[in-house]
């Protein structure tokens, strides 16, 4: 079978379509020709909106289930509104799967740490999917989820549904409570100092706002993992997915590319400036 072209949109249909937050949907779309192909927890597509332009959008769906690529897409800007607005039965290019994902099979013995900030639940979803899959390999497991308020936590019945597993641990807060909430309250890196991490066990994987990566790496470091145990999901403008263009180039990584998921022994020098 012949690899289809990188940087040829494939036809998509949207499937099913369901709100999850004030601006954010999730989208399931399927293949028009032949079958989804397969993707790694934290790759990402590039999604085409036809007269409008690409976006490159996290996969968050069940790697190993399904037929489906699921996307949960924000409006943030012309791309990302119009993905939000479609309906099902709408067409949509697809380009990919494309990036680097989680370390999970490396991870096998240790214990886990996810850290979301935001929408940064949804590339992580994959990879807790796939640690749930083979929950026996894997030691302790630790979910920290950080939002801006009750109202903004992604995934929310979800989020429930594993609170009640005895094999996984979930803690949210959020940055502004209202008078019905009675969990944490401040950002997420805050909570990693008192959740008794083995630093020599335990490999992190992060995924937020790049301010909310930033302190939570050094809250990770802080409490003795090292940097080669800490990974992050990195944001930037892709076009091309494919490291030719450069518009998504971090120091001399292509997010694209040799990313989006770096560990912070090759990037935190590049993360902890700015501007970068």
């Amino acid at each position: 079978m012949v690899a289809p072209d990188p940087f040829l949109p494939q036809p998509y249909r949207v499937e099913r379509r369901r709100r999850e937050l004030v601006g954010a949907v999730t989208l399931e779309l399927a293949p028009l020709v032949g079958a989804r192909p397969d993707f790694a927890p934290g790759q990402f597509n590039m999604l085409y909106v036809f007269g409008v332009g690409e976006v490159a959008i996290s996969l968050s769906g069940d790697a190993e289930r399904g037929t489906t690529f699921v996307h949960t897409v924000r409006n943030v800007g012309a791309v990302s509104g119009a993905l939000t607005r479609l309906e099902v039965g709408a067409s949509v290019g697809v380009r990919g799967p494309f990036g680097r994902g989680w370390p999970l099979t490396g991870a096998e013995g240790a214990d886990l740490l996810l850290v979301a900030g935001g929408l940064g639940l949804a590339p992580l979803r994959p990879a807790l999917y796939a640690i749930l899959a083979r929950r026996e390999r894997y030691g302790r497991v630790l979910i920290m989820v950080g939002s801006r308020s009750p109202e903004d936590i992604l995934y929310r019945r979800e989020l429930e549904h594993w609170r009640r597993r005895p094999d996984l641990e979930v803690l949210l807060t959020v940055d502004h409570a209202d008078a019905d909430w009675h969990g944490h309250v401040g950002v997420v890196p805050a909570l990693i100092p008192h959740a008794g991490l083995d630093p020599a066990r335990t490999l992190a994987l992060v995924c937020g706002p790049e301010v909310m990566m930033r302190f939570a790496a050094n809250a990770l470091l802080a409490a003795g993992i090292g940097p080669g145990r800490i990974h992050l999901s990195m944001e930037r403008n892709m076009k091309c997915a494919v490291g030719q263009c450069g518009h998504c180039q971090f120091g001399p990584f292509f997010v694209c590319k040799d990313g989006p998921v770096l560990g912070l022994d090759r990037i935190g020098g590049i993360l902890a400036v700015p501007e970068i």
